[in-house]
């Protein structure tokens, strides 16, 4: 499959979307941004944003998303937020989550907004560490044995892979690094 013909949707009810998309358009692939159900068919793949989860939670409910997520069986991405939804339980029963990955997430466990930081994140797919940026993450917690954990700082996990399905709790789209949006590309969408 080429980068010409393939297309990444980009959920964008809330969040990071545009950067996602502007991430995506720099690595030279076809975005879509998705807000309804018969939007997602068509894409090859699908990234949840970051953004508030309880928020995107709620909106996946109104915009009669979720049911169409959770039976998406192409390559997703979720990352903040999105890892959050995309995993099996959340600490937040205001959260409705996909139950899509085998690991649960502890929401803001780093703290709140201004509690916010850079830190450079130990891929186990290249040898330089990746800058990311931590903006009220999540905490990646009790994987799954079928989850491979792809990035860690300080020995916390907060990059991981289950089957087609990516997540992280930091923001790649906030740098100008597209490593993982490329590893996604390159590994999950161009199999």
């Amino acid at each position: 499959m080429s980068l010409k013909s393939t297309t990444i949707g980009v959920l964008g009810l809330q969040g990071s979307f545009v950067r996602h998309i502007a991430m995506l358009d720099k690595l030279g692939v076809q975005t879509k941004q998705i807000r309804y159900p018969n939007e997602i068919d068509n894409c090859d793949g699908l990234i949840l944003p970051g953004g508030e989860s309880t928020t995107i939670s709620k909106l996946l409910d109104e915009m009669k998303l979720r049911e169409r997520i959770q039976k998406y069986n192409r390559p997703m991405f979720g990352t903040c937020a999105g890892a959050i939804l995309l995993s099996n339980n959340s600490d937040d029963p205001l959260v409705h989550t996909l139950n899509r990955v085998p690991i649960n997430t502890q929401r803001n466990a780093y703290g709140r907004q201004v509690e916010s930081f850079i830190a450079s994140v130990d891929l186990s797919f290249d040898k330089k560490p990746f800058n990311a940026v931590f903006i009220r993450a999540p905490k990646l917690l009790q994987p799954g044995k079928e989850v491979t954990v792809l990035g860690t700082i300080n020995g916390e996990i907060v990059f991981v892979q289950y089957e087609n399905i990516l997540l992280s709790t930091f923001h790649p789209e906030l740098t100008d690094d597209p490593r993982i949006h490329s590893y996604f590309i390159k590994q999950l969408i161009r199999k």
